[in-house]
């Protein structure tokens, strides 16, 4: 969410910054000290890959769980932080249970050969989306980006998605994309970036633009109730105005089962 500052600033540094509004994408000062905040403080981004629920609903063989699934050279979860590292996003908090974050160590270790740090938080039982998203209380203090641990997303843009959300007072922004099969997703009602309805997975839809299991947020999420963030923490959020959208024309592909891996490959 937005604040309001009052700040001295010396009169030459003022100008220069003056000079960033090009009153197109930043039209006014306080977007262009953002602006330049953001750009300066990008290195230091936060991003979470939530892969919390039951163990044996998150294996894709009897070997395997869907984030260390090998796809090509790479496993799922290496794709995914090697991707979020190109974006920026040094500071990763993975979300598994215990069997899943040692299978995840043992790939990853502390993150730093890839370039980033990684933070391990154990679930010890199922509470849900909402609910494994909540165990990063106390450790966020700004906005942040959330992956579910089994989608590829090599081709979406996340730098569109981070910059929508943070121009905007949004608590939370969600990645959309168009869906064949709205009842197979999240489904959202919306009015230009504002998210009106958000409705999971509905028997019966003429809505085709669905949640695409990337979002970023606001650590104000995490004092939302419910267990599930699909069913609970996003329709509050569309009812109370605070959610916003950005489509994209590019989709994430979801890694349930070693067919969907022969598809990709």
């Amino acid at each position: 969410m937005k604040q309001k500052i009052s700040i001295t600033i010396d009169r030459e540094i003022l100008k220069r910054i003056d000079s960033v509004v090009d009153n197109v994408i930043i039209r006014n000062r306080s977007q262009a000290i953002e602006h330049l905040v953001n750009n300066s403080l990008g290195e230091n981004r936060t991003a979470v890959i939530l892969s919390g629920g039951d163990e044996k609903s998150m294996k894709i063989s009897d070997t395997e769980y869907r984030i260390t699934a090998k796809i090509g050279k790479n496993t799922l979860v290496e794709k995914a932080v090697k991707n979020l590292r190109q974006n920026s996003f040094k500071n990763i908090f993975i979300i598994a249970r215990s069997n899943i974050l040692t299978s995840v160590f043992d790939i990853l270790k502390d993150g730093s050969s890839y370039g980033v740090k990684i933070n391990y938080i154990e679930e010890k039982e199922s509470s849900g989306s909402a609910g494994s998203l909540r165990l990063l209380n106390g450790r966020v203090n700004a906005s942040f980006l959330v992956v579910f641990g089994d989608i590829i997303f090599d081709k979406i843009n996340i730098e569109e998605l981070w910059n929508q959300h943070v121009r905007q007072n949004a608590i939370a922004t969600l990645m959309l994309t168009s869906s064949p099969k709205p009842s197979s997703k999240g489904i959202v009602k919306i009015e230009g970036n504002k998210i009106l309805k958000f409705e999971q997975k509905p028997k019966h839809s003429e809505i085709y633009i669905g949640f695409s299991s990337m979002f970023a947020a606001e650590p104000e999420i995490l004092g939302y109730r419910g267990h599930s963030l699909e069913y609970d923490v996003f329709p509050k959020l569309a009812e109370k105005g605070l959610l916003e959208g950005h489509l994209s024309s590019e989709k994430e592909i979801h890694i349930h089962t070693k067919e969907d891996i022969r598809k990709y490959c």
